[in-house]
C-alpha cells in the first residue's frame, strides 16, 4: 500500500528513543507499509534490523558528508514496492489520521503535505491500544503548531515527482521548493492539515555540520539556498492550492497570494525580476513570525 522512507540521525542519546518512537507509529498506523531508512550513520543498521525494515546505507553524500536528496528520492522511486511514497523525518510519529487522508485524495496525482505539531517527548511510547488517544490528548495539552514555512513529510505517487535537486537533508529550504516544483509540474498539492495529526518530537540541532545558529543555519542551507536559486521559490502550506478536511478535498478559494504564485508559475521570466525583492521580504518576515 505504502512505503515510508527517511534519512535517520545517528541512534545516540534522546534521538535514538525519538526515532524509534517515530518508526514504531509508522509501523502502527500501516501494518502492511513498507519502510526504507537510508544512510550509514551509527545505529541506522541495528534499528533496521530490530524493526524488521529494510536498510540502504550507501548513498551519494555532499562535501560535508551530508546525504543529498537527489539520490534519496530516487532510489526510494527505484527500490520501492509500493506505488504511493512518503518522504518523512525521522521525528515525526503519525496517527492514523494519514491513511485516512490517503483513502480521500481523488486525483492520480498529488502530493499530500501538512502542519506538524511540536511536543517535548523524553521516553520511548508504549504503544498500547490507547497509545493514539493519549497522543491527541498531550498534542491538545501541550502542543505547539509548527509555522507554515516547515514541511516535514510528502506523501505521492512515486512516478509523479522525479528530478529533486542535490539538496542536503534536513538543511533549510529544499522543503520550500518542493512544493513549488509539484506546483510547477501541475500536480495538485493537498494541505490536509485540518484532518491530520503528526507529532514532531522536539531535539536539539547539535548534528548539523559548522551551524552558525541555534537549527540548521551554515553552510550547508546556504548551499540548499543557491540551488533554490530565488527566494521566490521558497513555499510553504499556504501554497498548496488544495485542502482536505472532513467535507473532503476542496480547490482553495481565490485569493492575492493564489495570483502572485500563479504570475511565479507561468510567467517567470518576465515577473521574477520585479518580485524578488518583494519575495524576499515576504520570507523575513516568516521567518520573523509576522
Amino acid at each position: 500500500m505504502l512505503t515510508f522512507f527517511s534519512v535517520p540521525k545517528p541512534f545516540t542519546g534522546n534521538i535514538a528513543i525519538l526515532q524509534k518512537n517515530a518508526i514504531r507509529s509508522w509501523k502502527q498506523v500501516c501494518p502492511d507499509c513498507e519502510i526504507l531508512l537510508f544512510g550509514d550513520e551509527p545505529g541506522i543498521k541495528e534499528a533496521a534490523e530490530e524493526y524488521g525494515v529494510r536498510h540502504i546505507p550507501e548513498v551519494k553524500k555532499n562535501t560535508y558528508g551530508t546525504p543529498t536528496l537527489d539520490d534519496i528520492f530516487d532510489q526510494a522511486r527505484k527500490l520501492s514496492r509500493h506505488d504511493i511514497v512518503c518522504y518523512i523525518n525521522c521525528d515525526i510519529i503519525l496517527t492514523g489520521d494519514i491513511i485516512e487522508a490517503l483513502k480521500r485524495i481523488p486525483f492520480k496525482k498529488y502530493l499530500l503535505v501538512g502542519q506538524r505539531t511540536n511536543l517535548d517527548i523524553d521516553t520511548e511510547l508504549g504503544f498500547n491500544e490507547n497509545w493514539e488517544h493519549d497522543l491527541r490528548q498531550q498534542a491538545r495539552i501541550r502542543g505547539v503548531h509548527e509555522g507554515k514555512m516547515g514541511i516535514d513529510y510528502f506523501m505521492y505517487p512515486k512516478k509523479s515527482i522525479a528530478n529533486v535537486l542535490p539538496f542536503a537533508v534536513g538543511r533549510r529550504g529544499w522543503d520550500n521548493w518542493f512544493i513549488y516544483n509539484a506546483r510547477k509540474q501541475g500536480i495538485p498539492v493537498i494541505d490536509c492539515t485540518p484532518a491530520v495529526l503528526v507529532v514532531h518530537q522536539n531535539h536539539g540541532y547539535g548534528h548539523i555540520r559548522q551551524k552558525t545558529g541555534t537549527r540548521w543555519e551554515g553552510p550547508e542551507s546556504d548551499i540548499n539556498l543557491n540551488l533554490i536559486g530565488n527566494p521566490a521559490y521558497l513555499w510553504d502550506l499556504d501554497d498548496a492550492d488544495w485542502t482536505l478536511s472532513e467535507e473532503g478535498v476542496t480547490k482553495k478559494p481565490f485569493s492575492l497570494l493564489g495570483i502572485y504564485r500563479y504570475f511565479i508559475l507561468h510567467s517567470p521570466g518576465i515577473f521574477l525580476p520585479t518580485i524578488t525583492g518583494i519575495a524576499s521580504g515576504i520570507v523575513k518576515m516568516k521567518k520573523r513570525g509576522i
